[in-house]
């Protein structure tokens, strides 16, 4: 454990540019100081990531001593300090300009160059991974690449001719599982606490299924980044009971959570963690409170009233005790595709073992997560052992991983069809609780987990309305503002999209991406096509 520790931190201090002086503290240290808490909790910035996205112009200890040297003194001005000693290292002219003498696949065909960036320099201080190869941002205020968000980003890259790119996306990921043993949530030292959605699997597989061979460079990468995602078994003594990111449920059975190991806000939300956590009188109640809105976090759905334990009570987030039906689907398909490695090297034995993990997980799927009063799949809260409250869009990942019985698969169609389906697509879940992954939100990486779930059980008619609905709205907001945004509201679709931690964000790379995939899509549908 202290060895791998250390090759952590060597990881972390190389990869920020970080340089020990007598002088210095680390970055993510830095996010425990008085000037770091005293800059979010004035707001100095509308937005909590902003500060933590900005480059200091000394070490941090040297800052640390200033600030404590100046802050006392008469007519001290915090935001004057911060703008004298910090600097915005993004680079004009990546901005996204509006033209809709386009259309809106010509535009988007157009941004990737615009959304693209590195290879990286390192810069010191700096709370950005550098990454060796180029790669495609979100857009807005996410200006460093996000886990999840790629593999969608990849497939419509695949789609657009735009293969290189695509598998230098999926290298950089590879680096980071062998420089750090994991992908972090995005490429901040601020996320080296947490993982996002193991979609890496998946795109290796979106970028060498027109291969042969070519798979064989990645399995060893998913192999690790499978054993980081199963760390902490061998630690767990009883049954349901949790440890990192396993949970056990009887001897020799384990399944997955979202978990994060830091107990403190989160730097790129500070303000908004800390003043949802004071009214909690005690530090273990505030501390779990953060792990709770940090595996949220690392979700992917932050936030949602689905890690909700009461209704409308975005204090009652409990993450981390639930089994996610999401997480535990692309479990499977990392070791379905671990097993595939092992065949592709002719060791029968370990393909046999990794099978039977599927399998074993799979099982699991169809029985713990099933839902027979609702028909629905849910997830899995193991501290009571039941489901979870409330029905949402995870529950179609089984359908897109076929993991789901004939049976349940029509059931699931029929609830999307009759619950989540609206004017503009699928509602993230069926409550409007004020934040961004739950209604009237629609998001693009879900419409492509259900359309896909449906059609690989025949669901074709079902399929096609929802991409119809959901590109129409795409395009309708193009038409209106010349822009790509990353959520959109399908309830009434002549509004935006709202709710969460942020503004909407306009770029976007996931809902790029997923646009793509399903115009191909609908045009391969086309009579005599």
């Amino acid at each position: 454990m202290k060895r791998s520790f250390l090759i952590l931190l060597f990881s972390f201090l190389f990869l920020t540019g970080c340089r020990e002086t007598p002088e210095s503290i680390s970055g993510t240290d830095f996010y425990k100081t008085e000037l770091f808490r005293d800059v979010q909790l004035q707001a100095i910035y509308k937005d909590s990531k902003t500060f933590v996205d900005l480059v200091p112009d000394r070490s941090y200890g040297e800052l640390i001593k200033l600030y404590k040297d100046e802050k006392d003194e008469p007519n001290f001005d915090l935001k004057i300090f911060v703008d004298a000693h910090f600097s915005d290292p993004f680079v004009s002219g990546q901005e996204i300009v509006t033209d809709t003498t386009k259309t809106m696949y010509q535009h988007i065909s157009s941004m990737w160059g615009k959304l693209t960036r590195g290879p990286d320099k390192s810069i010191d201080y700096y709370s950005r991974i550098a990454l060796p190869n180029q790669y495609v941002v979100p857009g807005g205020r996410f200006r460093e690449i996000y886990y999840w968000d790629s593999y969608f980003t990849i497939e419509g890259l695949m789609v657009d001719g735009q293969e290189v790119l695509a598998k230098s996306m999926v290298d950089n990921f590879t680096f980071l599982i062998d420089s750090l043993g994991f992908i972090p949530n995005g490429t901040r030292n601020y996320y080296l606490t947490r993982s996002q959605p193991p979609f890496y699997a998946l795109m290796v597989d979106a970028v060498t299924r027109d291969t042969k061979g070519f798979f064989s460079e990645y399995y060893p990468f998913i192999l690790k980044e499978y054993n980081f995602w199963m760390e902490g078994r061998e630690e767990i003594q009883d049954t349901f009971s949790a440890e990192k990111y396993v949970v056990q449920l009887e001897e020799g059975m384990y399944l997955n959570r979202y978990w994060d190991s830091g107990i403190t806000p989160r730097p790129e939300a500070y303000k908004e963690d800390f003043h949802l956590a004071s009214d909690l009188n005690s530090t273990s109640e505030k501390e779990n409170l953060y792990t709770q809105l940090r595996s949220g976090a690392a979700s992917g759905w932050d936030f949602s009233s689905r890690w909700y334990t009461r209704e409308g009570d975005f204090g009652s987030t409990e993450t981390a005790n639930l089994l996610a039906i999401d997480l535990n689907c692309l479990m499977y398909f990392m070791e379905m595709s671990i097993a595939k490695g092992y065949a592709g090297d002719d060791d029968g034995e370990n393909e046999s073992l990794f099978l039977s993990k599927a399998n074993d997980r799979k099982a699991a799927i169809q029985e713990l997560f099933w839902n027979a009063e609702e028909n629905y799949f849910y997830d899995y809260t193991f501290t009571e052992k039941s489901f979870s409250r409330t029905a949402t869009l995870a529950g179609a990942f089984p359908l897109f991983f076929e993991l789901a019985t004939p049976e349940q698969a029509r059931g699931v169609r029929d609830k999307l069809m009759s619950e989540f389906l609206r004017d503009g697509g699928l509602v993230t879940t069926l409550e409007n609780s004020g934040q961004q992954w739950d209604a009237p939100n629609g998001w693009a990486p879900l419409q492509y987990i259900s359309v896909q779930g449906l059609l690989n059980y025949g669901y074709v008619d079902e399929a096609k309305m929802i991409m119809e609905r959901w590109l129409a709205l795409n395009e309708r907001v193009y038409n209106d503002t010349g822009k790509m945004m990353e959520k959109y509201n399908v309830e009434d679709i002549s509004l935006p999209s709202g709710g969460g931690e942020y503004e909407t964000q306009d770029g976007f790379g996931w809902t790029n991406g997923v646009a793509l995939s399903f115009k191909a899509l609908l045009e391969e549908m086309e009579p005599g096509k």
